[in-house]
C-alpha cells in the first residue's frame, strides 16, 4: 500500500526508468514502483533483515555500505537515483549527493528536519528529540548528521545543485500548508527533487 512519502517520489519518476534507491529498507518503494512505472529497480541496503525483506517481494538487492559503496555503480546510467531517509546516517552527505548526480541525472533525497519546532523544544529542554521521524534515541540512532530544512538548502548551494521541486510534510506525513509557508520550523520532513 502506498504512503504519502512514496506517492510524492512516484509521482517524481519517470515511467519505464532505470533506478536505484540507496538505503532501500524493505524495499517497499521499489516494488510500488515497478508494479506502478515499470521501472528497472536497484535497492542498496545494509541490514540482513531488510534485504530478506527485499528478496520475498522480488525487488533486486545489493548488501552494500553506501558510504564505501557508491563508486561501485559508476557506468551504471540510471535516470533517478532515490536515498530516502538514509542521507542523515551518511558520513560525508555532501560526497553522497555529488555522487548520486553523477550516477543519474536526476535524484529525490528525503530528510527529517531538526529545525521543526517539536525538535527546538525537546533541545531546548535539554533532551535530544525523538518523533516519528527520528524515533530513537541519541545512543540507539544511526544518525549522525542531523540538519534542518535551511542547512540542506544551504548545502544544495553550496555544491551548486539545483532544487528542481520540493514538497514539505507535516506531523501527519501530508503535504503541509503551513509547512510549505515555514518549513524550517514547521515541516517535520523535507522531500527534494535535484538535479546538476
Amino acid at each position: 500500500m502506498a504512503t504519502k512519502l512514496s506517492k510524492i517520489i512516484n509521482h517524481w519518476v519517470p515511467e519505464n526508468s532505470k533506478v536505484i534507491d540507496f538505503g532501500c529498507g524493505d524495499g517497499s518503494l521499489l516494488k510500488e514502483l515497478i508494479e506502478t512505472k515499470n521501472i528497472l529497480g536497484y535497492g542498496i541496503e545494509i541490514n540482513n533483515l531488510k534485504i530478506e525483506k527485499c528478496i520475498e517481494k522480488g525487488v533486486p538487492v545489493i548488501k552494500q555500505d553506501i558510504d564505501e559503496g557508491m563508486n561501485e555503480f559508476k557506468s551504471s546510467n540510471f535516470d533517478l537515483s532515490i536515498m530516502a531517509r538514509s542521507i542523515q546516517c551518511l558520513k560525508n552527505p555532501n560526497l553522497a549527493l555529488n555522487r548520486m548526480l553523477e550516477l543519474s541525472r536526476r535524484c529525490v533525497v528525503t530528510l527529517p528536519n531538526l529545525g521543526y519546532w517539536r525538535c527546538r523544544i525537546n533541545l531546548a529542554s535539554g533532551k535530544m528529540p525523538v518523533t516519528p521521524e527520528l524515533p530513537s534515541s541519541w545512543y540507539e540512532t544511526e544518525n549522525i548528521h542531523l540538519c534542518t530544512i535551511k542547512d540542506f538548502e544551504d548545502l544544495c548551494k553550496k555544491e551548486n545543485i539545483e532544487i528542481k521541486d520540493k514538497v514539505f510534510l507535516n506531523k501527519d506525513g501530508s503535504r503541509g500548508g503551513l509547512a510549505s509557508i515555514k518549513p524550517n520550523l514547521l515541516a517535520v520532513e523535507g522531500v527534494y527533487l535535484l538535479e546538476k
